[in-house]
């Protein structure tokens, strides 16, 4: 499960091991990623909204939640265009540019969606544990310049799949893809195989790190019936059942995949059987952006509140913010 390179030179040296074709794991990803869209969307929409309009207050824990939100609408530009090639019958119809730049999206979404995720179980972890600690008291700006070091960080990471031809033409079916199958694997294509797992396993220890620390530190103290401690455990509980949920299943058919590869090479049909799972299991990383509304009301009572606040009384905040914008 290796990415493809479109080059003439190298197409011969590493296209194709195990080749095989579509089969109902594309229809699973395609009523996935459509459900994504059904749901994610007005979410999102809603929650962007509310965040622009409707936040009274803004914290630094609040801009990392609203980096999500950035990292969740690229994948939901993203997403029309890989239901399209699966309607299509895995064939992509819309260019080596577009298609380059929609991986490029794909990718960055997942990996700035995790990386936010990480860092908001971070702060609720520092505010709980260690709430004279330095970063405990990091400020709003601090905290944007933060935002950017992770952004140009993924950015940087994911440059490769704009670099390189991934578009691979097999007769008249033209395929799109950031994992494939690759005899011999390119250096740019192993280092991003590193980031994408290496993105899953060091978050995942974090915040189950994260968790277990906090679940300690208010047994010890014996304040777990504190309000405030209350929801800050059950935030971290939430980012880490929803990051599980989204992106094990991949990571770990990803690597079923590598290990069949490695030591038996000649087994196409469990290649090719884990292959489909793995193509399958991707639905579960598009369901991140529909699921992550959740992280945000679980998070930040100042998003908690601004909702509740617009569902009781939207007509009402509507006046007050067009007043606000009169004052200023």
């Amino acid at each position: 499960m290796d990415l493809m390179n479109g080059t003439t030179e190298e197409k011969n040296a590493t296209w194709m091991h195990c080749p095989s074709t579509p089969g109902q794991e594309t229809s699973f990803l395609t009523v996935a990623m459509i459900c994504e869209m059904i749901v994610g969307f007005p979410l999102n929409i809603a929650a962007l909204l509310i965040f622009c309009f409707r936040m009274k207050f803004w914290k630094p824990h609040t801009l990392f939640l609203f980096n999500m939100v950035l990292a969740d609408f690229l994948l939901l530009i993203s997403i029309p265009f890989r239901i399209d090639n699966e309607l299509r019958g895995d064939n992509w119809v819309f260019g080596q540019v577009w298609c380059r730049i929609n991986l490029f999206m794909l990718a960055v979404s997942r990996a700035g969606s995790i990386a936010f995720m990480t860092v908001v179980a971070l702060d609720r972890y520092f505010k709980v544990v260690h709430p004279h600690h330095c970063i405990s008291r990091i400020t709003f700006t601090q905290s944007g310049w933060l935002a950017g070091l992770i952004w140009t960080l993924v950015i940087a990471l994911r440059i490769p799949l704009v670099t390189i031809n991934l578009l691979h033409q097999d007769g008249n079916v033209s395929w799109c893809r950031s994992f494939n199958h690759y005899e011999v694997v390119p250096l740019y294509i192993k280092v991003h195989y590193v980031a994408f797992t290496a993105e899953f396993f060091l978050p995942w220890f974090v915040l189950m790190f994260c968790s277990s620390r906090i679940a300690c530190h208010l047994l010890k103290r014996h304040i777990g019936k504190q309000k405030n401690v209350q929801k800050a455990i059950r935030a971290v509980w939430v980012i880490t059942l929803v990051f599980t949920i989204c992106f094990l299943p991949s990571i770990l058919t990803g690597l079923g995949g590598v290990f069949i590869k490695v030591f038996q090479p000649k087994n196409c049909m469990s290649y090719n059987l884990i292959t489909k799972l793995f193509i399958a299991c991707i639905g579960f990383t598009y369901l991140n952006s529909a699921l992550d509304p959740i992280i945000y009301c679980f998070s930040s009572s100042l998003f908690r509140d601004a909702l509740r606040t617009s569902i009781r009384n939207p007509k009402k905040n509507m006046n007050i913010n067009k007043r606000r914008k009169l004052v200023s």
